[in-house]
């Protein structure tokens, strides 16, 4: 590695961080930027054709122009001395893949979110006009704090470039995970990356994968033809739900799987939501205050008439009187009549009137009795 110890005057590599049938991935330290980063270099036999080079340079430039969350970030592209790389973002962490030869399978709490995080990314490409082509456990790359990042978007095409009648002799994609249409030539599509991100989404939660063959020819025709095992019949634990996804995902038929990752996303988040509602209704409840009993009104009601009139409201503010447009005088009340003994100067006209009429009869007899006494004299 003594010649490679420095790419373009500027990336200095620092440790190998795996290999792979196409290139060699590095951990490097950028020079100009102060940071470090991931330098894949490609095979000197892919590197030393010239319309393979221009053809990566093509899908390089595309995959720079990705800037999603859950997908490793393109910086940079050359080449030096006769050998193709490309600079990525620098991921901390393990790829799927080794996670799952250390554990096993997932449980459904623990996959569901990694998969949905996945499905954005495939997403956003998908939106971008990006395939991946290449969908698979080692390419998915999971960060200490559960982060997901897709890598190697290298070997994607722009959809503009790809027409349906395409047909190829190279088959693109790892033959446990490439789609039917994949393995039979075709051109793929979005919805060749949800196929393989089904293939991917079977073996973390049944520990295996759907099609195993010790050729890829043999692998290659069962992707086509056969029947994957339901996944309840690995793990019990899948509800039959999650099971009907599955195998839609893994349909032979492109246009019988979800066209795109963000419908397959939208669908596991719908399907994810009553478990993170359940995991909320767990939490022991917050203890409610308790309510203090309010003390009880004193009765608005007229008063009695041995009580003063103002005791009964003395604690409310008087309100205004609104006057009615035809609304009876109000009686008084009855404390009125105590009022009338209590203060001398106040007249009473009914004893008066009584003595006036007493007054008139009497008077009016007169007249009378003067009349029969002259009548007998």
């Amino acid at each position: 590695m003594t010649q490679l110890d420095l790419l373009n005057n500027r990336y200095r590599l620092e440790k190998r961080l795996g290999s792979g049938g196409m290139a060699v991935v590095y951990q490097a330290h950028d020079l100009t930027l102060e940071r470090t980063v991931a330098i894949k270099v490609l095979r000197q036999d892919f590197s030393a054709d010239a319309a393979f080079r221009e053809r990566f340079h093509q899908e390089a430039k595309a995959a720079a122009n990705l800037t999603h969350p859950n997908i490793v970030t393109v910086h940079d592209f050359g080449l030096d001395g006769g050998r193709l790389f490309i600079v990525m973002e620098y991921v901390p962490g393990t790829d799927l893949k080794t996670i799952l030869q250390q554990r096993g399978r997932f449980t459904i709490e623990e996959a569901m979110p990694l998969i949905i995080q996945a499905c954005a990314g495939l997403g956003y490409a998908h939106r971008a006009g990006l395939v991946h082509c290449d969908v698979k456990p080692h390419n998915i790359l999971i960060t200490p704090d559960q982060r997901v990042k897709i890598t190697d978007f290298g070997i994607a095409r722009a959809l503009a470039s790809i027409h349906p009648e395409e047909k190829s002799a190279v088959v693109w994609g790892s033959p446990q995970f490439f789609s039917p249409e994949q393995a039979a030539g075709g051109a793929p599509s979005p919805a060749s990356d949800v196929y393989s991100l089904g293939v991917v989404i079977y073996e973390m939660l049944t520990g295996q994968l759907p099609f195993q063959a010790e050729t890829a020819a043999e692998l290659a025709r069962l992707h086509r033809f056969a029947t994957p095992p339901p996944p309840r019949q690995l793990n019990p634990h899948i509800p039959p739900t999650l099971e009907q996804i599955m195998l839609k995902v893994l349909s032979k038929e492109p246009s019988q799987r979800y066209r795109t990752a963000d419908q397959l996303g939208r669908v596991l988040m719908s399907f994810n939501r009553p478990t993170r509602l359940v995991a909320v209704a767990d939490l022991p409840p917050k203890p409610e205050p308790r309510p203090v009993p309010a003390e009880p009104l004193p009765p608005l009601t007229r008063p009695k008439p041995q009580q003063p009139a103002v005791s009964a409201v003395a604690s409310y503010p008087a309100r205004p009187p609104q006057p009615a447009a035809h609304a009876r005088p109000t009686p008084p009340p009855p404390a009125a009549e105590a009022q009338v003994e209590d203060n001398p100067l106040e007249i009473d006209w009914l004893t008066w009137g009584l003595a006036l009429l007493a007054f008139v009869a009497i008077g009016g007899l007169l007249p009378l009795w003067l009349y029969v006494y002259l009548l007998y004299r």
